[in-house]
């Protein structure tokens, strides 16, 4: 490869997406000498990257990062994702929606036109949530958890901190979640808990290793996301039923969930299946379409349904 420019970017987009490279190898794929190749690490180095050489009978070369950010090196893929993924970064639920249009405008400014036109033809309107996670709380609880390090934190007002096994940050319906082993939980038997980030207040690091647990189910999103339907380990409902409902079902789409079964019987009436984390909560989301129903079952959800109407009853009698 004759002109060193080219040859430099090649240098360095090789260096970006493998770890370690031998010097031979990379003489290869550049088809130039070691020497050169050695020059060419060294032009990098006074650019500001940090490659570090290699020991070994071959030798070799590997990017590290370092003190400062030096220019990047994308190719057109990977420069569109970044773009779409700063544009998108309001709805994160990280308090970043500032930096992150700051950071979109260095980035559009340099693109060619090309990828200009593909990053604007997706027009974006990104809403912060209402609660946002602090940046700098975000890299200390996920650096504890990366870390395995005990954290120490103020939680939601409380004036005792906590302490906790980090296992986890997980970004949902816009907002940051720690999943962690509590061990003062369940009654000091322990248990995992859910923290939404942007309620922490981290103190000093503890310097405290801890030995990492199995998250249930292996996977802390699912598992989260479990939790948050009332499941003790599986993503689903833990109370399913079903009922015919006295509405076309594209009336009954636009308020069920995704996991919600809808079967049109007729113009007027279709037979729905939901979830809910309690017997009550599933016979209320049936009365709440406002029609008639005919409960199929289970057994549980019938008798649920009565012991809704009658409280409901007995509210509405209440003076």
């Amino acid at each position: 490869m004759a002109d060193p420019s080219a040859r430099l970017l090649l240098l360095l987009s090789l260096l970006q997406v493998q770890r370690d490279w031998p010097g031979d190898l990379l003489a290869d794929r550049l088809e130039v000498s070691l020497r050169t190749v050695r020059r060419d690490v060294d032009r990098l180095r006074g650019l500001g990257y940090r490659v570090e050489a290699l020991r070994g009978p071959a030798g070799g070369y590997r990017l590290a990062s370092g003190s400062a950010l030096p220019p990047l090196l994308l190719d057109d893929d990977q420069a569109v994702a970044v773009a779409l993924a700063l544009a998108v970064a309001p709805a994160s639920g990280a308090d970043i929606a500032e930096a992150a249009v700051r950071a979109l405008g260095t980035v559009r400014q340099v693109m060619p036109s090309r990828l200009r036109e593909r990053v604007d033809a997706v027009e974006v309107s990104a809403t912060p949530g209402g609660a946002l996670a602090d940046p700098a709380v975000l890299v200390a609880v996920s650096d504890a958890a990366r870390r395995r390090e005990v954290l120490r934190f103020e939680y939601g007002g409380r004036a005792r901190p906590r302490r906790v096994e980090p296992h986890a940050v997980v970004a949902r319906h816009g907002r940051w979640y720690l999943l962690a082993w509590d061990g003062e939980a369940a009654d000091g038997a322990g248990d995992w808990r859910s923290f939404r980030v942007d309620r922490i207040a981290p103190r000093a690091p503890t310097r405290l290793a801890f030995t990492p647990r199995q998250v249930p189910g292996g996977d802390a999103v699912s598992f989260l996301a479990a939790r948050f339907k009332g499941s003790a380990e599986e993503d689903a409902w833990p109370c399913v039923g079903t009922a015919v409902v006295g509405l076309a079902a594209r009336r009954i789409a636009p308020f069920v969930d995704e996991h919600a079964e809808i079967e049109a019987l007729d113009a007027e009436r279709a037979r729905v299946t939901l979830g809910s984390w309690s017997w009550p909560a599933l016979a209320a989301r049936f009365a709440g379409f406002g029609a008639v129903l005919q409960i199929e079952g289970p057994e549980a959800l019938r008798d649920a349904a009565v012991d809704v109407a009658a409280r409901l009853r007995e509210a509405a009698d209440r003076r």
